[in-house]
């Protein structure tokens, strides 16, 4: 008997034509309610967003933390679950619902 090959999601992209990536839902659900879990409180710049998202999984996440990070954060904001500020620096918050 084979391994069972995990279930896969399909990322978004805010841009249009942009291509994205398929990878593993369990690492798609740990990465993205962490994101979710660090923007409840705050507004935050990328840097400061991503940095600590490593701090919060290095030690369980078995991948490119700041890879699938990044990914995660794409695909949030085009299903419009967060967004960015007008503000320089750019911060990422969650959106509100109008």
């Amino acid at each position: 008997m084979g391994k069972k090959k995990s279930e896969s999601i399909q990322t978004l992209h805010p841009l249009p034509g942009k291509t994205n990536k398929n990878i593993a839902l369990d690492k798609y659900i740990f990465i993205r309610d962490h994101l979710l879990s660090i923007l409840s409180g705050s507004e935050m710049t990328h840097t400061t967003l991503m940095e600590e998202l490593y701090l919060r999984v290095k030690e369980e996440f078995e991948g490119g933390v700041q890879w699938y990070g990044e990914t995660l954060k794409l695909d949030l904001e085009a299903r419009q679950i967060i967004e960015r500020t007008s503000s320089k620096p750019e911060k990422y918050k969650l959106k509100t619902k109008e």
